[in-house]
């Protein structure tokens, strides 16, 4: 083998290589991207089914139903515009409330509700996550000359 095939084979070695890592890292990037869903995109369909996610909304005031006998729970998270059922089996922060603004991770199941990992509440009363504030606000209607000012 030349000088000449061996530098062509060693920089061909180099890089594969180079590729190879750079693919297995933007797989593992990809696989541990945790994406927001607000309740409206899951009522569209745009949420995953087989990946976990992250979803925000309000707590529906009078939706929280405890199992007294275990840690499980249910509750329901509105946009103001759509509603999706959360189950959580687990301790929840101290902050959680209804009425409150909440972000859960979990899994989508078949039926349409939302299995959470874990929930987050908001820490004090003023600081709502940002993905949730986006979701929350209200769609802006068109000015016409009927209602300008």
């Amino acid at each position: 083998m030349t000088p000449r095939h061996r530098r062509m084979a060693t920089i061909t070695v180099l890089v594969v290589g180079m590729g190879l890592a750079t693919a297995l890292i933007l797989r593992a990037f990809n696989e541990n991207l945790m994406y927001f869903y607000s309740p409206s995109e899951i009522a569209a369909g745009k949420a995953p089914s087989a990946r976990d996610f992250r979803i925000g909304g309000m707590v529906v005031v009078g939706s929280v139903e405890r199992n007294p006998e275990s840690l499980e729970m249910s509750f329901t998270l509105t946009d103001y515009a759509h509603q999706t059922r959360v189950s959580y089996a687990g301790i929840l922060p101290d902050l959680f409330r209804e009425g409150q603004g909440i972000v859960a991770h979990g899994r989508l199941t078949p039926e349409g509700s939302f299995i959470a990992h874990e929930v987050l509440a908001k820490h004090d009363e003023n600081y709502m996550p940002p993905e949730v504030a986006a979701s929350l606000k209200p769609q802006s209607l068109p000015t016409t000359a009927a209602n300008a000012p």
